[in-house]
């Protein structure tokens, strides 16, 4: 049976309380991933190895139990590892085929570790997915469930075809290692995770069901009462040198839409503004935007993503 918009939200806000317990100094980025399938656009963490950004993802897929894909990426790695390899069988018979079973064209949820060491050949059939969530190869062309893809590295790229694919990831997070005052917390979380105990817990569990409903209210959110106050956040950006392209600027609607769905309202107000943050492309510039914004994202809250709130 399908719940009503709060129920969903509600069914997705315990779901992520439970999913990210012990996730020291990750919840914001489990709740932006989360933010991300409703909104249905990507997320780009930039950060060092070792920080659980796999791990973040990894719980989000559960909390909605949703297949997950996920895979370290190097300049050697072929397109079948991650799409699928080709069907031997029909090969013989002059037909390209894919096999798609278990690989990345099937998962609601991905993650791929250093992103941009991708070959052309997987970069530029990525696109596909990423941009229209469909996957074309040969004779192949599958309909993709992908809710989000989560794209890992350690720096920001400085080329210019890297930098233009980059792009498509709408939200950028950026982490550290776990600070000292909370490495006690990050020692007991790890001793559970690594023990088993984090497994035997009982976790609530939303469903992808109650993830499209949320989807599909974000799809038909009310903006019109916030529209004018983006628009004036954005101006206030370019007054202080951050530039969005066009693209971005339409797309932040879609964040801004997925948090009032998430805080289990059809109509956002100045109270979802807070995704925009997000959407600045470099960690200078997302702390310049906090200090502009200040007093135009003094009303941010969302009870289903207070960390990520939070963080923006």
């Amino acid at each position: 049976m399908t719940r009503s918009l709060p129920e969903a939200a509600g069914a997705l806000r315990e779901a992520l309380s439970d999913a990210t317990r012990g996730l020291v100094e990750r919840e914001a980025l489990a709740q932006m991933v989360a933010l991300a399938g409703v909104a249905e656009e990507h997320v780009l963490v930039i950060g060092p190895p070792g920080t659980a950004k796999s791990e973040a993802v990894r719980r989000i897929a559960g909390a909605v139990d949703g297949r997950s894909f996920e895979y370290l990426l190097g300049r050697f790695t072929e397109p079948s590892e991650i799409f699928g390899p080709v069907d031997l069988r029909r090969l013989k018979e002059g037909v390209v085929e894919t096999v798609t079973e278990g690989m990345l064209p099937e998962a609601e949820f991905a993650f791929l570790d250093e992103i941009f060491r991708a070959s052309t050949a997987i970069l530029n059939t990525l696109l596909g997915i990423l941009n229209e969530r469909v996957f074309r190869r040969g004779h192949t062309v599958v309909r993709c469930p992908l809710r989000v893809c989560v794209g890992a590295s350690n720096s920001l790229p400085e080329d210019d075809s890297l930098a233009a694919f980059a792009d498509r990831f709408l939200l950028r997070v950026f982490v550290d290692p776990v600070p000292d005052p909370r490495l006690e917390e990050l020692l007991e979380g790890g001793w559970s995770a690594e023990s088993g105990l984090a497994h035997r817990e009982h976790r609530r569990i939303a469903s992808l069901a109650d993830l499209e409903t949320l989807a599909a209210a974000a799809r038909s959110c009310d903006l019109s009462r916030v529209r004018p106050h983006l628009a004036h956040a954005i101006r206030l950006l370019r007054g202080a040198g951050i530039s969005l392209s066009d693209r971005r600027i339409v797309k932040v609607q879609r964040l801004v839409a997925g948090a009032a769905a998430m805080a289990g309202r059809e109509r956002a107000t100045d109270a979802d503004l807070w995704p925009l943050v997000l959407a600045v492309p470099t960690r200078e510039q997302q702390t310049l935007a906090r200090e502009t914004l200040r007093e135009v994202l003094a009303l941010s809250e969302n009870a289903a993503l207070p960390a990520a709130a939070e963080e923006a």
